[in-house]
């Protein structure tokens, strides 16, 4: 069995931003980059909101740099997927790729959230392609500024969205599938007072009409038992939720009910000590790249300390 210091399942903002700074403090991470290396913004085209990179910046392009940095500093990068852990005692045992057994001091889970889509095949070809799909406003929205948009959900957090997009874009259509929002109140409030916001109730995606770009998407309305088209639409938002990728931990680790990894307040610590979680995986408010790297760093900083004041209660 492999013994390391330091290991962290994930790359992404966050994953590649812990193995910086733990690679900085001399902690010898070791990365392993997880079923989708790059994690969501290998499925961005071009991310204008990190700081840095004035012109912008393609999604795989800032993974790259991330990842490169990152080994720059003595970050061991591995491929793989850890399939199960086991963190009972003192122990920290990761499994990888069903056999592979590795114990270590510290894990730092950066293993994100994956967006639910609809899984219609037109959805699928273009966001693929990067032709206006997406699942988060805030990270595109300012590309449709001025245009019209179309977005899916019901909840809170698509009307957030939908309420972020009416601030920039010349119309929202929101297309909720029953005949009303499981949104909380005062988040219905906010969508139903923007007049750019048109409501559509009773109406499911058939199809994202466009073949590069999204042009239009066609709707069934079931209470009327028909289907329209809504034209000159640039952007498909989908808002319907995040899986968070927490399975392997549900036995060991604190979860809420959507099963977010719970971290202590200020912090990234988990409930069992030298278990540290970053990222989307332990965020479900902000899921922005530049939030997560930012717990990235935290998740590093925790995990030195830990393995500091560990080793000073040995020296006692």
């Amino acid at each position: 069995m492999e013994h390391i210091h330091c290991l962290i399942i994930g790359s992404g903002p966050a994953g590649y931003t812990a193995a910086i700074y733990a690679a900085r403090a001399g902690l010898k991470p070791v990365l392993y980059q997880g079923e989708e290396p790059g994690g969501q913004l290998m499925l961005t085209t071009e991310v204008e909101n990190f700081p840095g990179y004035p012109e912008g910046v393609q999604g795989p392009q800032l993974m790259a740099d991330l990842e490169a940095q990152a080994k720059r500093f003595g970050t061991e990068v591995r491929t793989g997927f850890v399939t199960a852990v086991d963190l009972v005692g003192d122990n920290k045992i990761a499994i990888v790729d069903e056999k592979y057994k590795i114990n270590a001091d510290t894990i730092i889970i950066s293993t994100g959230a994956s967006a639910k889509w609809l899984g219609l095949p037109s959805e699928k070809r273009l966001r693929e392609a990067g032709g206006g799909v997406s699942s988060c406003a805030v990270c595109d929205g300012f590309f449709h500024r001025k245009k019209r948009v179309v977005i899916v959900g019901a909840g809170d957090s698509a009307c957030e969205e939908a309420a972020y997009l009416a601030n920039i874009c010349e119309k929202v259509y929101m297309i909720v599938r029953r005949d009303e929002m499981r949104a909380s109140k005062i988040m219905q409030a906010r969508v139903k007072n923007k007049e750019n916001i048109e409501i559509l109730y009773n109406s499911q995606t058939e199809e994202v009409i466009g073949n590069e770009f999204v042009e239009g998407v066609k709707i069934f309305n079931d209470k009327e038992n028909k289907s329209i088209i809504l034209e000159n639409i640039s952007g498909f938002f989908v808002a319907i939720g995040h899986t968070p990728n927490t399975n392997i931990f549900k036995d060991f680790l604190e979860m809420d009910e959507q099963g977010y990894l719970l971290t202590e307040k200020g912090s990234s610590k988990t409930n069992l000590k030298g278990i540290f979680a970053c990222g989307d995986v332990q965020d479900k408010t902000y899921r922005q790249a530049i939030t997560a790297a930012g717990s990235g760093c935290i998740a590093a900083l925790d995990a030195e300390r830990y393995l500091a004041e560990k080793e000073a209660s040995l020296l006692v």
